[in-house]
């Protein structure tokens, strides 16, 4: 597993890495105007560039001579660098004495005679009189080195690419040196700044480490949480608040459903203590019925109560509620009933399960049956946009009741038959079906009841 880093750390390694970036594009913005000029003064600010890495190869090359006196001893790297640009000189001078260190370029020594006793920390760049290429440069600037300072001089020196990054590295360095301070004050009041800023979500990791299944109903505060943060918090409360509902109503079913599944079982055991009754196997078989219509129920609705998507298979929306229509016929007409099927188009797919698309159906349409008065008309309509109503003119439903018949279990009283799972179990197929149900009043009195699906793209 991958420790995760802490945002305080990256965020302060970001910070001194800006303040690095920053001084690099102020040292190229201070060389820039230079390096785009006319082109010989363009040439000039070049190969200027190369001065750094020149100066630095004499100042390693310097030693203690056989007289005990310091000298300039060539090292491999700056032999190879004469070698590679043979207009390249160099020289060192005493300060004490303004005397040309032995090794320095005869040439370059003796043309800066006379000039021994200046000193200067800030680099001073010359060019020689009479010169014949005039874009040749020099430059002196007084170092100290291992052996105390002294005055290094270099000239001639041709510009490559890589002294533009040898270059930039050296000053970078050398505000380092002098800015170390700045910086590590201003990371330091960075870090802490934000510490505190994070010390909030501590808290909230508190709270959160503090909830579990018995305590759903707490929530995290936002108290004094970053504004780039309270969107999480928030939605890990909106997270909380949807578990805390589910595991509520699983509760509920849970106890629901025991209780549903005791009363058949109370009654069976009471027949069973009573074999001698004439009715005794009629009535167990009807008992067990009862308690197979229930566990098949609760079959479906565990089926479909935590599913999100349904089939994708096509179902024709009309010739289903055709057909749905059409099995109840016989029924309605044994009761003195009727039932009507209305549509205004042939065919409308969506994408769903057949069989769970039925049983909606199914159930709504008798359910109206059983509703609707002797002699009247249960209507069954689809319309535009996958719409299927179904409409009877019974006693209706009262508005206060229009969200809770659709509980698990709901009914309005216990003399209601059933387990109260049918409509519940209705709603849960049709969501699955990304689709939405809901009753109003039928015009003239009585129950509709009103499905709509997304139609197949």
């Amino acid at each position: 597993m991958i420790r995760p880093t802490s945002l305080s750390l990256r965020l302060s390694i970001f910070l001194l890495a800006g303040q690095l970036l920053c001084f690099a594009g102020m040292l190229i913005g201070h060389h820039l105007p230079d390096l785009i000029g006319d082109e010989q003064h363009s040439r000039s600010a070049w190969n200027l560039l190369a001065e750094v890495r020149a100066r630095t190869l004499v100042v390693r090359s310097l030693a203690i001579g056989p007289d005990g006196s310091v000298a300039i001893a060539p090292t491999d790297e700056l032999q190879a660098l004469v070698a590679k640009h043979p207009t390249l000189q160099f020289a060192a001078f005493a300060p004490e004495t303004g005397a040309a260190l032995t090794g320095s370029s005869p040439a370059l020594a003796q043309a800066l005679s006379g000039h021994g006793d200046i000193m200067t920390r800030e680099m001073a760049v010359f060019r020689i009189k009479g010169a014949l290429n005039k874009e040749l440069i020099g430059s002196y600037r007084s170092e100290k080195t291992p052996f105390g300072p002294f005055r290094i001089v270099t000239y001639g020196y041709t510009f490559e690419w890589w002294d533009l990054f040898y270059h930039l590295y050296r000053d970078l360095i050398d505000v380092l040196r002098t800015s170390w301070a700045t910086i590590a004050i201003a990371v330091a009041i960075g870090w802490f700044t934000l510490r505190r800023g994070l010390a909030p979500i501590d808290s909230a990791v508190l709270q959160a480490r503090r909830i579990d299944m018995s305590a759903l109903d707490q929530r995290i505060s936002c108290g004094g949480i970053p504004s780039e943060i309270t969107p999480l918090i928030e939605t890990i409360n909106g997270a909380l608040a949807r578990l805390d509902a589910g595991v509520a109503r699983q509760r509920r079913f849970l106890a629901n459903a025991a209780h549903e599944l005791r009363t058949p079982l109370t009654i069976m055991n009471a027949r069973i203590e009573s074999p001698e009754k004439p009715t005794f196997k009629q009535d167990l078989a009807r008992d067990v019925r009862r308690l197979r219509n229930i566990v098949e129920q609760l079959l479906v609705y565990a089926r479909f109560g935590g599913e999100k998507d349904s089939s994708n298979a096509d179902v024709d929306v009309v010739g289903l509620t055709q057909a749905m229509v059409d099995d109840h016929a016989l029924v309605a007409v044994r009761n003195g009933k009727s039932v009507e099927f209305q549509s205004e188009q042939e065919s409308m797919p969506i994408q769903g399960d057949r069989r769970a698309l039925e049983s909606v159906v199914g159930n709504l349409i008798d359910n109206a049956l059983r509703a609707e008065p002797e002699g009247g008309t249960v209507i069954v309509r689809v319309g535009p946009g996958a719409a299927i109503d179904v409409l009877d003119h019974g006693a209706g439903v009262a508005e206060s009741d229009r969200e809770a018949i659709f509980e698990p279990f709901w009914r309005k009283s216990d003399l209601t038959p059933g387990a109260g799972l049918g409509l519940a179990i209705a709603k849960e197929i049709i969501e699955a079906h990304r689709g939405s149900i809901r009753v109003e009043e039928t015009p003239g009195g009585g129950a509709t009841f009103k499905m709509s699906f997304p139609t197949k793209s």
